[in-house]
C-alpha cells in the first residue's frame, strides 16, 4: 500500500494537522491558477492521477486520502491510465449524484458519483482523460441522505444501492474495484465536526469490517478516503484512529 495525501477540501487547501495520517509516502500540492473552481480542479487533478498510475502500474495499492470526495475522480482516471478498468464501491451517507442543473446549495462536492457515470465531462472528465464508468458498475453503500432529485435518479439508474451490513451478501460490480469511502457514512455521534453529518448510520467498527470483506475479495486495485469534516474541530485523537484502522485494514 502507498499513501497519498491530497490535502484540499476541493480546490481550498487545508492545513497539515487537518487530516491526521499516521503516515505518507507521498503529497500532492501545487499553486492553483485563479479562475472557478472546475479550473483549479482541472489543474490539480491530473497530477493525483499520475501518482496513481505511477503507483498502480508499479503493482502497489494507491491509497489516496483527501478532504472530499470529487478526488475520487483522478483516483478512478489514474487507474485508467495504468491499464485498469475499474468499477467503484462508494461508501456515502449521501448519494453524489446530483448536478449543477438539480442541487440546491450549489455544492460541487455533491456532485462526483454523478460525473464519474457520465454526466457533463467537459466539467472535469474530459481534462483527466476520465472514460465514464457504466451505471451497473457502481455500488452505492449507505446513502441515507438524498434530496428528492437524488432519489428520483436512483430510482431509475443502474447504480445498485445496498447498506452497511449487508457488504456480505451484496453482488459486488464486476471486475478490479476502487473502494471509496467518505468517512461521513459513519453515524454522526462517531466523528465530530462532520461537515454533512447523519444520524442512523453505522458504527466505525461496522465499515471497518464490511471494507475488509470487500478487500478479502482481492479485486481492490485502489482506495480513497475522503475526510469530510472541518478542519479545526479537535477530537482527541478519534479521526486519527479512525483513519489508521482503515489505513491497516487488509
Amino acid at each position: 500500500m502507498t499513501v497519498v495525501l491530497v490535502p484540499y477540501h476541493l480546490d481550498e487547501r487545508l492545513p497539515e494537522s487537518g487530516i491526521p495520517l499516521p503516515h505518507a509516502d507521498a503529497t500532492v500540492t501545487m499553486p492553483l491558477p485563479d479562475g472557478d473552481v472546475w479550473q483549479r480542479l482541472s489543474t490539480l487533478y491530473p497530477a493525483v492521477a499520475r501518482e496513481v498510475a505511477q503507483i498502480a502500474g508499479r503493482g502497489e495499492l494507491p491509497t489516496v486520502v483527501s478532504g472530499d470526495c470529487m478526488v475520487s475522480l483522478a483516483v478512478l482516471a489514474g487507474l485508467q491510465q495504468a491499464g485498469t478498468d475499474a468499477s467503484i464501491v462508494w461508501f456515502d451517507a449521501h448519494g453524489d449524484v446530483q448536478t449543477l442543473e438539480t442541487t440546491e446549495s450549489g455544492y460541487i462536492g455533491g456532485m462526483p458519483l454523478r460525473i464519474m457515470v457520465g454526466y457533463r465531462p467537459e466539467l472535469l472528465a474530459d481534462h483527466l482523460g476520465l472514460r465514464p464508468l457504466p451505471e451497473d458498475r457502481a455500488l452505492l453503500v449507505d446513502a441515507r441522505d438524498l434530496d428528492r432529485a437524488e432519489a428520483e435518479y436512483l430510482a431509475s439508474a443502474d447504480i445498485a444501492q445496498c447498506e452497511v451490513n449487508q457488504i456480505a451478501t451484496a453482488a459486488l460490480p464486476d471486475g478490479p474495484i476502487l473502494l471509496h469511502i467518505d468517512l461521513d457514512v459513519l453515524d454522526a455521534t462517531e466523528l465530530s465536526g462532520l461537515r454533512f453529518p447523519v444520524t442512523e448510520g453505522p458504527p466505525a467498527s461496522s465499515v471497518l469490517t464490511a471494507a475488509r470483506q470487500i478487500l478479502a475479495t482481492g479485486r481492490v486495485r485502489a482506495r480513497d478516503i475522503a475526510c469530510t469534516w472541518y478542519p479545526d474541530e479537535s477530537d482527541d485523537g478519534r479521526k486519527a484512529q479512525v483513519l489508521a484502522d482503515l489505513l491497516a485494514a487488509d
